[in-house]
């Protein structure tokens, strides 16, 4: 899984993962435009403008012209757009990897914006914010950053609001994609069953027009909190939906291994400290987990779950129990090596495919401006000790300044009484 970086004349950067012995090939445009480099009046245009590259260019006037030749390959292809970045991708059989690699770039460099297209798109986005208005154990997520992070690009949901989604015209994207689409925003990812040399000339061929520029900076996250938080969404489920977490490190930080553990042992798998508790204990859901969430200048250790709404306060505190567990007793030794061998068993089942190396590889390049091999990862993992994993939780884990919050998706309209339990 050793990879191949190259710097194109005009800034572009290029990452190249052979892999032998597979029969796919997946090309990826990313580019460091996402819903963090919005203003209030535009949140939800990076998002937008992802569906809208899909709906036609100069050479492929149509959507049906895209998909077409892409399903004329036998590819798998689609894009994503967070708060960092956006992402195109195609996955196919390695022998069309300069095909993908051409229409890839067609769809970056000569996107149409046609008007009639664009408000039609416009229904299926404005669904695309009702169905997930319909998914509590995602929506509780939009909740959560707004509660973090309040009015600023990091608190805004990525899709954007019903208004602006209605107000978009086609000067809209122009203008946005004119600011942030260069090259120096720009990675192109290749990974499969082919050879770098070969791959670095043919995307210096395809892309070899792509604007030169230096990328546009966003706005640095301001986290003002001053005391533990709860926010709550009134809807009427069956189930209680939450969120329970503290702020952590931003994806340059020395602790996020760590952290990464420490999170394993907390919710990673089924024989994790949570699950332990909250299924096999208590009954009292069906998903829990544990995660950290990074991103380029902030962080969170979040943990998920779905409770039976008459015993949310039992669930409440049974995940503040294990917090303050793991942050004042010490981890032996025989739990460090199984959280540690289960963080390394997923890195590499999660790697085996080619889309999935493209990702991996890309969002490193992006979020931490350096690209580690999922061995030199593990060696990391490996490295840390039970004292690690007591000092970030005791720097982490707290009552005071910014840490310890909770969003809730649920049948309940006041946080006052959430917020009465919210202490470790």
């Amino acid at each position: 899984m050793n990879y191949k970086k190259k710097i194109l004349k005009n800034g572009l950067r290029v990452v190249v993962v052979p892999m032998k012995d597979v029969s796919s090939v997946t090309v990826m445009s990313l580019i460091e435009a996402g819903s963090k480099y919005e203003t209030k009046k535009i949140n939800g245009l990076s998002h937008f403008l992802e569906h809208m590259c899909f709906k036609g260019t100069k050479k492929r006037p149509t959507a049906m012209d895209i998909a077409k030749e892409l399903d004329a390959l036998g590819a798998q292809y689609n894009a994503f757009t967070s708060q960092e970045f956006t992402g195109y991708w195609a996955k196919a059989h390695y022998k069309h990897n300069e095909k993908m690699i051409e229409i890839i770039a067609d769809m970056y460099l000569n996107p149409t914006f046609p008007a009639a297209d664009l408000e039609i798109e416009k229904g299926v986005i404005l669904e695309e914010i009702s169905m997930y208005e319909d998914l509590p154990m995602r929506n509780v997520h939009d909740v959560w950053s707004e509660l973090l992070y309040g009015d600023q690009p990091a608190g805004w949901p990525i899709i954007g609001s019903k208004e602006n989604i209605k107000a978009f015209n086609r000067d809209d994207f122009i203008n946005y994609r004119k600011e942030l689409y260069k090259s120096d925003a720009t990675i192109i990812l290749v990974a499969g069953n082919v050879d770098s040399k070969d791959i670095f000339k043919k995307v210096q061929k395809y892309f070899d027009e792509v604007p030169i520029g230096e990328k546009k900076k966003k706005l640095k996250v301001i986290e003002k909190q001053k005391k533990p938080a709860t926010k709550v969404k009134y809807k009427n489920t069956d189930q209680t939906h939450l969120i329970i977490g503290v702020r952590a490190f931003d994806s340059h930080n020395k602790n996020i291994p760590a952290l990464k553990v420490l999170s394993a042992i907390l919710g990673g798998g089924m024989s994790s400290r949570l699950f332990q508790k909250m299924r096999d204990e208590l009954g009292i859901c069906y998903y829990v987990k544990s995660y950290v969430d990074q991103f380029t200048d902030h962080g969170v250790l979040m943990i998920t779950a779905g409770v039976d709404s008459k015993r949310v306060g039992q669930g409440i505190n049974g995940i503040l129990g294990e917090l303050k567990k793991i942050r004042d007793e010490k981890i032996d030794n025989k739990e460090l090596k199984k959280a540690k061998d289960y963080l390394i068993g997923n890195i590499y089942l999660g790697l085996e495919s080619s889309d999935s190396l493209t990702e991996f590889y890309g969002m490193q390049e992006i979020l931490s401006d350096k690209i580690k091999t999922p061995k030199e990862i593990e060696k990391e993992i490996e490295k840390i000790t039970t004292s690690d994993i007591a000092k970030v939780s005791k720097e982490i884990i707290q009552n005071k300044n910014l840490n310890m919050n909770m969003a809730i998706v649920g049948k309940y309209k006041d946080s006052k009484k959430f917020q009465k339990i919210l202490k470790i």
